[in-house]
């Protein structure tokens, strides 16, 4: 009873509504959000897929991934893991071509709930050939060692030019990009992925959260939908666990086998689409995907097994 009790206490929280822009938190049995204090995470990249390198691996990420794609607005995405075997380690290493870049050693991966980047918005200020493209994430060792930042990540894809909009940061390649204000959370080992559940909301006129709920606490940092007006176009989700930034990989140990499920409030309870190959995250995993189901319900879902 006391674990139906707190799987429903972490459903009801994710879908609370944070007060107002700004870092909280909630602990069971509580369902109201407390302010705490946020952190300025300086962006560390976590770019788009390097279309190149496809066919170079069977592993999840870098493009080669499940996204699901709703024919309807998607309000609400929530991403688990309801079933983890045989994970006993896992850490960060760096991809050629990347760089070798990213946040790498032991226990180092990133959560993220990404949205495509093929819609423009408002935001783009009629650039030619912009498109947005939002991330929620959950990173260990983001900023500083031994805690996790929670934030958003918003990108300009295609802004074009050499000057990026005041607050910016470019990537050199007419990209550019910047993070919502961070909360602070615990690092959660690999081991424990399926403790954790990240969730990402938008409101059109209002702001966009993300939480990371883990075990009997909830962590989230909200934001305006006006950075990049989500709200409008938002149709298609993707999440996975993967590499923490700059393309890096998430390599788990031999035996590894992940479930993978994301579901979302979309006003509708028609099954959506499980499309491969349409990841939009250049980090990934060293775990290869097995088939993919899509479901109806009051939340449609995909699902999908990951293993190596």
């Amino acid at each position: 009873m006391e674990a139906q009790a707190r799987a429903n206490w972490r459903e009801d929280i994710s879908r609370t509504a944070t007060p107002s822009e700004g870092c909280f938190q909630a602990t069971y049995p509580s369902i109201i959000w407390k302010q705490v204090a946020c952190k300025e995470a300086i962006p560390r990249v976590a770019p788009v897929p390097r279309w190149s390198s496809f066919g170079a691996s069977e592993t999840a990420g870098n493009g080669n991934d499940y996204t699901l794609q709703s024919s309807t607005l998607i309000t609400q995405a929530v991403g688990t893991f309801p079933v983890v075997t045989g994970v006993t380690s896992e850490k960060g290493v760096g991809v050629a071509a990347y760089g070798g870049g990213g946040i790498l050693g032991a226990n180092e991966y990133s959560l993220q709930i990404n949205s495509s980047f093929n819609s423009t918005t408002a935001a783009c200020k009629s650039h030619s050939g912009c498109t947005v493209w939002q991330q929620y994430v959950y990173a260990p060792d983001y900023s500083v060692q031994g805690e996790a930042a929670v934030f958003m990540q918003y990108w300009l894809i295609g802004y074009g030019g050499t000057r990026c909009p005041s607050g910016w940061g470019s990537d050199g390649a007419g990209d550019c990009y910047k993070n919502s204000a961070a909360a602070t959370a615990p690092d959660v080992p690999a081991t424990q992925l399926g403790n954790v559940k990240l969730t990402g909301t938008v409101t059109s006129g209002g702001n966009d959260t993300v939480v990371f709920t883990n075990g009997t606490t909830a962590y989230s940092s909200s934001g305006k939908d006006s950075v990049l007006y989500l709200a409008t176009v938002w149709k298609v989700g993707e999440f996975n666990v993967v590499g923490n930034a700059g393309g890096s990989e998430a390599e788990f140990n031999s035996g590894s086998s992940i479930t993978v499920h994301l579901a979302v409030t979309n006003g509708s309870t028609t099954a959506p689409s499980c499309v491969a190959n349409s990841g939009s995250t250049g980090e990934s995993n060293n775990l290869n995907l097995g088939s993919c189901t899509a479901s109806s319900g009051s939340t449609p879902s995909i699902q999908f097994t990951e293993s190596n």
